[in-house]
């Protein structure tokens, strides 16, 4: 009689809690993670106060994060969440600070939508729960400038007085300010000035529709309105006047 192998029992599916404002956010994560067979979501929150509960009530293996949300936000809660189970902020927001304040307080990961797939995620997802951080680019592009600007401060700080007067803006801070007026000069909305800044970065209406939730047709919808705000027939020429080089 022929005896095969004995792989074992398989390993139970991780245990997940999404937390995120967007609906239509939370329920693309949760039709993802839920379909598979080593993902599952057990809970949904809208705030850092719901995640909270749902953490104490289901216990999950791995918290989704939002940064942004309305009430008590995902920074906030953070050194509390933590405290539960490992921390996975999975956000569209890559500011320099807001990046290295999560991980500071204990996340032990950093996806910026639009930024990995969905075997990525899932990757990323054990490998936080293992205790393995994971940053995805946009966020470790952050981290790099936080060091180049302590960098250059340091320097700054041994220069004679007279080459010390003005120092330069950070990226971070010129990219911000640049988001911030080019929304109110084109009056984009929030949803508008996000696909435009996912235009900018290179990403395909593909991509985009990927990473917001939607789909390519309400991407494309999307895309012809901010085309008419920004005065522009083509993605190169969006692009350039949006980050003000037009």
């Amino acid at each position: 009689m022929t005896r095969f192998p004995s792989h074992g029992p398989a390993a139970p599916p991780l245990r997940l809690l999404v937390a995120d404002d967007n609906p239509v956010v939370r329920a693309g994560l949760t039709a993802l993670l839920s379909g598979r067979a080593d993902t599952t979501v057990v809970a949904e929150a809208t705030d850092g106060h719901e995640a909270y509960e749902a953490a104490l009530r289901h216990r999950p293996d791995v918290i989704l994060l939002d940064v942004r949300m309305p009430g008590v936000d995902g920074i906030s809660v953070l050194p509390h969440l933590v405290r539960l189970a490992p921390v996975m902020m999975l956000t569209y927001s890559h500011e320099t600070e807001t990046v290295r304040e999560a991980l500071r307080l204990g996340a032990g990961g950093y996806l910026v939508h639009g930024e990995f797939t969905t075997e990525q995620l899932v990757r990323a997802v054990r490998d936080v729960r293992e205790g393995r951080p994971h940053v995805t680019p946009g966020a470790a592009k952050a981290l790099l400038e936080t060091l180049q600007s302590s960098a250059s401060a340091h320097v700054d700080d041994q220069r004679p007085p007279i080459l010390g007067e003005s120092k330069p803006q950070t990226l971070s801070h010129m990219q911000s300010s640049m988001g911030q007026s080019s929304r109110s000069r084109y009056r984009l909305s929030t949803r508008e000035a996000e696909i435009m800044d996912l235009i900018a970065s290179g990403m395909t209406n593909q991509q985009i529709a990927a990473a917001c939730f939607i789909s390519e047709k309400t991407v494309k919808n999307h895309i012809n309105r901010i085309f008419a705000k920004l005065h522009s027939t083509s993605r190169s020429q969006a692009a350039a006047k949006w980050l003000g080089v037009a």
